[in-house]
């Protein structure tokens, strides 16, 4: 039970870990760098942060916020989320009566607005925010975060030096889930950290939530199977199953294990379809079987977008994978 005790008493571990300077910073590191490089000037730009969830935004101005202003920097940042104020109300008062006020006794002459999910606010109020920008440049420096730029007006665009962060790599991820395993007294298993970051998709939060959720879920080992069992999916090993009937000709006990997953385990076509995708990518085969393998599960994919009944298409592959094993011969 320690894992449990440790994964329920020790609050989130997402904010536990999350790093409090730049230098404990271990991914984008080119654009930590160029953070780091405003800190030494005490001076920074507006700032355009864009990237998928969980790569670093809020971490990174949070961290560079610190660095600037040390311990009490909580003072001179207001942090909002445009998805619940998405409105011009918003821009008109509490972004404005907050950005006019010049900040006292300050490491730098000017204050930090963070704007979450900015790229969620109404075209009037980006350009009312564009208008607060220009006016109180002197007096506060706006740091918007999204995961789109091209749903940020061209206007705050050129006025915003922009920061793209992609998703986190697979070392990045195992390497700081290994280091909260370890801290928190989690027997990782290596196929469950595998499993940890197919999941994760480069979003170390994700990850870290879902490590400490396998963690809570039971005493023992954290595997795939675990992992897998606190997502609500299948182990890609019945997958693995599947397609290793199908390429050894066995299309009828390769169905069997598709209907289970689809039937008895409750699985979306969906689902099964993308990690059928995964494996096949995995799979010691030539490069072309590879190309042929991959179009026809985009063409199973397409078909199914368009309502064709899940199991005859998904049947369909396993043909497919079938005369592709006899091809490819032992």
């Amino acid at each position: 039970m320690g894992a449990r005790c440790k994964g329920m008493s020790g609050g989130m571990w997402a904010e536990k870990y999350r790093p409090q300077s730049l230098d404990e910073m271990v991914n984008q590191a080119e654009i930590v760098s160029r953070l780091k490089t405003f800190v030494a000037e005490r001076n920074l730009p507006h700032l355009l942060f864009v990237g998928p969830p969980g790569v670093g935004k809020t971490t990174s101005i949070l961290a560079l916020a610190r660095d600037l202003y040390g311990p009490g920097y909580g003072s001179f940042i207001l942090e909002l989320n445009a998805s619940d104020e998405r409105g011009i109300d918003v821009i008109r008062e509490k972004v404005k009566n907050w950005a006019g006020i010049r900040a006292i006794a300050s490491a730098a002459p000017f204050k930090i607005l963070i704007m979450d999910e900015a790229d969620s606010l109404t075209a009037p109020a980006q350009h009312a925010l564009r208008r607060t920008m220009e006016r109180y440049t002197r007096t506060c420096r706006f740091c918007l975060l999204g995961n789109y730029s091209e749903n940020i007006i061209e206007p705050i665009q050129s006025r915003c030096s922009i920061f793209r962060f992609g998703p986190l790599g697979e070392g990045d991820i195992k390497d700081w889930i290994r280091i909260i395993a370890s801290k928190e007294g989690v027997d990782m298993i290596e196929e469950g950290l595998d499993a940890i970051y197919q999941a994760s998709r480069g979003d170390m939060r994700k990850a870290i939530n879902l490590l400490q959720a396998a963690a809570a879920s039971q005493g023992g080992a954290v595997d795939d199977v675990v992992v897998y069992s606190v997502l609500g999916r299948v182990s890609p090993q019945r997958v693995r199953e599947m397609i290793s009937l199908g390429l050894k000709g066995e299309f009828i006990e390769a169905r069997e294990v598709l209907r289970g997953l689809l039937i008895d385990e409750g699985l979306a076509a969906e689902d099964v379809l993308r990690m059928i995708y995964s494996e096949v990518m995995r799979l010691g085969i030539p490069e072309r079987w590879k190309v042929r393998l991959s179009d026809a599960v985009g063409e199973v994919d397409y078909r199914l977008t368009q309502g064709s009944r899940p199991e005859i298409q998904l049947s369909a592959l396993l043909a497919k994978l079938a005369l592709a094993g006899e091809e490819m011969g032992p």
